[in-house]
């Protein structure tokens, strides 16, 4: 249980962690937040990352009004655990969840629903969220969409990690159909009337969750504009996950040439895009629009590279379960107006953990002690923050056998499984991660593997092979 902190602490804090504004004026209003992420949106999806043929006009609008970042992170190359570490502030070697299931039942672990196999480890009573963080520093609090963190009956509830109210899917494998049979609110099951749960021609099916998802959003926000409490909002839609179903092709039905899953995939980024643009035109109408922090990133790399076409990575290696860049690094947009400096791009290295102490910090609250983050307040104000670029990020994964990636600075680790050696990347001259220069450079791999060995704990959840040989 995260304890409150004293009164006095807390006026303390919120003295002294105002955020400054684009031109060093201290704001004296704590915002509201709003972090949106879709679910397997390359790196190169957005237009402004370079996109040619999906349109995402508002999306792009939103990056033109704030930051633009080129070198954050997931938390993991996969769902579940990039899930973790956003709400812990954790990194994959120290968080609960470190994968979308495990092969191991350990103290925590729960059967698998919805199939796949496995166990599904939840979070534990005592991790502490970045909603109970704001929650607790008088922020209300609000999810809707793929969740993935507990199952039914399990401490890892969204009711039960810090927020007040919830409404989507528990389950990221239920979530692969944009028309299931029911989602949750709160801690029911709502029946979706008219869905059938299995699809054969999802044209007769009624509920398009994605809508659901996003009118949830527009409802809370509206519910709490005026009120005497800041809020947070995270919207982890579905989209653009398989499987590809969409209720139409938005501008893409004219693309004949284009395989159907590409069409269907280039659909679900527009509705996004349109439903942020409704998004940020409610914040508009509603006047609190300049006290409003608003994210848009992804949960992790391109499920399909889709190369030739949308060339959904970018100019980076691999895609999704890939430790290489391009199943990690991923699009960042930050938009606050009147704060965050407009049209503005950084290039500032930040990942998930840190996302924790950076609202915790601008909420004028104290984060949790042993975390892996960081606050980045200060770049996504636009002042310099070169700490960030001589701390070290850390990745693991543990399907395809047990890989670990870091980065420092402009160098980049990588050991893809266990038993393989090391490889290493100057991301400065060569972000496709092409030429191994681990050979040219053994004081960085000596300092790469002394990290590798002690920026993790055992997990019995999660074993791994170092476990033996601590």
């Amino acid at each position: 249980m995260y304890l409150r902190p004293c009164p006095i602490c807390i006026a303390i804090a919120l003295i002294t962690s105002l955020p400054l504004s684009a031109n060093g004026e201290v704001r004296g209003e704590r915002p509201n937040v709003i972090f949106v992420m879709v679910d397997d949106m390359g790196y190169g999806d957005v237009g402004v990352y370079g996109q040619k043929h999906i349109r995402t006009p508002n999306v792009d609008s939103m990056a033109r009004q704030g930051v633009r970042y080129t070198n954050v992170y997931s938390g993991s190359p996969v769902c579940a655990p990039a899930r973790s570490v956003l709400m812990t502030g954790r990194h994959t070697g120290r968080t609960t969840v470190r994968g979308n299931g495990s092969s191991v039942r350990g103290p925590n672990g729960v059967k698998c629903s919805g199939g796949g196999g496995g166990f599904r480890v939840p979070l534990n009573d005592e991790d502490v969220t970045v909603a109970e963080v704001l929650r607790q520093a008088g922020y209300t609090t609000g999810i809707t969409g793929k969740w993935g963190l507990g199952e039914p009956d399990t401490a890892g509830l969204p009711n039960r990690q810090g927020f007040d109210e919830w409404l989507g899917l528990l389950n990221q494998r239920r979530a692969h159909s944009y028309y299931p049979k029911y989602i949750w609110q709160n801690e029911q099951r709502r029946p979706l009337q008219g869905n059938s749960g299995t699809i054969k021609n999802f044209a007769t099916e009624k509920h398009f969750v994605h809508d659901l998802f996003t009118e949830f959003a527009l409802d809370f926000v509206r519910r709490h504009a005026a009120g005497n409490k800041p809020f947070f909002l995270y919207l982890p839609y579905t989209v653009p996950h398989s499987h590809f179903q969409i209720p139409e092709l938005e501008p893409y039905a004219e693309q004949a040439e284009w395989p159907r899953q590409a069409q269907v995939y280039a659909s679900m980024l527009t509705r996004v895009d349109r439903d942020m643009g409704r998004l940020l035109e409610l914040l508009r109408e509603l006047k609190i629009d300049e006290r409003t922090l608003v994210f848009f990133c992804s949960d992790n790399g391109a499920a399909d590279r889709y190369d030739g076409l949308f060339d959904s990575s970018g100019p980076l290696r691999g895609r999704k379960r890939d430790l290489y860049e391009g199943g990690i690094r991923v699009a960042m947009i930050a938009r606050w107006p009147g704060t965050i400096a407009a049209d503005t791009v950084s290039d500032d290295p930040w990942y998930f953990a840190d996302v924790l102490p950076t609202l915790a910090e601008l909420a004028g609250a104290d984060p949790p002690e042993k975390i892996d983050g960081v606050s980045v307040a200060a770049s996504l104000l636009g002042q310099p923050q070169p700490e960030l670029q001589t701390r070290a990020m850390y990745w693991e994964f543990h399907e395809r056998g047990f890989g670990q990636a870091a980065r420092r600075g402009n160098w980049k680790a990588v050991r893809t499984r266990h038993e393989k050696p090391l490889e290493l990347y100057d991301l400065a001259e060569d972000v496709g991660e092409k030429r191994n220069v681990a050979a040219d450079h053994p004081e960085q791999v000596a300092w790469f593997e002394r990290y590798f060995r002690d920026a993790r704990t055992a997990s019995p959840n999660w074993p791994s092979p170092l476990d033996d040989v601590r």
